[in-house]
């Protein structure tokens, strides 16, 4: 399967629920927002249904997503039926890491391969502040309980705000120095009601990279293909890496090869546009696997080459917990 440019799709990211049990700053506007009634989600054999789809049209690489996909109930089974989807090679997620305690050892048994934890800071009161109230100590053992259950490399994702957490990325960064991790630092991208936080939040990537150096010595260049959204980098020396993601000052979306499946049953074709192909209302409606196909392959064809941010072209639609990273 291939766009109207000729990028391979490959990598389907399905956000499972736009619930979250965190409200971070640059992912939920301040008054929150009004989640959709469970019926108007994917059930799991609609969703599954979708997958079998995708793999049939040539995606191999699958990431769950949310809002936060822990707190979708039956997550276990659901990811073991994922991963018994003929054609999917790869399962990993994206999560906050509040309930990997619980949940990282059966969810590496059921398939899961890797994760992508959130971590925007490692200070209790600043974590608490960012995420309107969550506790960095239980992400933390999340993280221990994901790395005993062989759920690596782990991941860890650092969105970088203005004055909120720029002056923790030196200690974020020095946690490669011991571990065999990656950091992410990933620019804030504006989307809806958030837009304009965010505009003004933005810290690009060229100021945290040299803030890092200056305090932790030059960084030695391992990935900068684009292939990957991270440009990645290594101390001398360091058990880890970092990854510098940077949708705002160094687009990749020449490279991308990505789609995204809301928890409501729409096919995302960019994150950063609004442009959506609805495959629930068609499936609810009797369409047949072949019409859910097609649909679905008809959109993927259609995506945009890639977002607008430069001409400050937001998307209004969603905003990020209503879409999954």
């Amino acid at each position: 399967m291939r766009d109207q440019f000729g990028r391979d799709l490959r990598d389907l990211r399905i956000s499972l629920t736009d619930r979250c049990n965190l409200r971070c700053i640059y992912c939920m506007p301040a008054e929150g927002i009004d989640f959709r009634p469970p019926e108007e989600l994917l059930q799991d054999d609609e969703l599954l249904l979708l997958v079998r789809v995708a793999a049939d049209l040539g995606v191999t690489k699958v990431r769950l997503t949310g809002g936060e996909p822990t707190v979708r109930r039956g997550l276990v089974e659901l990811v073991k039926n994922i991963s018994g989807t003929g054609g999917i090679e790869d399962i990993a997620m994206t999560t906050n890491g509040l309930l990997l305690e619980h949940l990282a050892t059966p969810l590496a048994r059921a398939g899961l391969r890797r994760v992508n934890v959130s971590l925007d800071t490692m200070d209790p009161a600043k974590f608490h502040r960012m995420t309107r109230g969550g506790r960095v100590e239980k992400v933390l053992a999340g993280i221990a309980a994901a790395a005993a259950a062989g759920l690596a490399p782990i991941k860890l994702n650092a969105v970088v705000v203005r004055g909120f957490n720029d002056d923790d990325v030196v200690s974020l960064a020095a946690l490669t120095l011991e571990r065999p991790w990656e950091v992410r630092f990933i620019e804030m991208m504006p989307f809806g009601s958030v837009g304009d936080f965010a505009e003004a939040g933005v810290v690009k990537s060229e100021e945290t990279m040299a803030k890092i150096e200056a305090a932790l010595g030059p960084l030695a260049p391992l990935d900068l293909s684009g292939q990957d959204p991270a440009r990645t980098y290594r101390f001398a020396g360091a058990a880890g890496r970092l990854g510098f993601v940077s949708p705002v000052s160094q687009p990749f979306c020449a490279k991308c090869g990505r789609l995204r499946l809301t928890a409501d049953g729409r096919l995302r074709l960019c994150l950063l546009r609004d442009d959506e192909a609805d495959l629930l209302i068609p499936l609810r409606r009797g369409a047949s696997y072949e019409e859910i196909s097609e649909i679905f392959r008809a959109a993927a064809f259609r995506r945009p080459f890639g977002h607008a941010l430069a001409e400050k072209l937001f998307p209004q639609a969603r905003v990020m917990i209503q879409i999954g990273g």
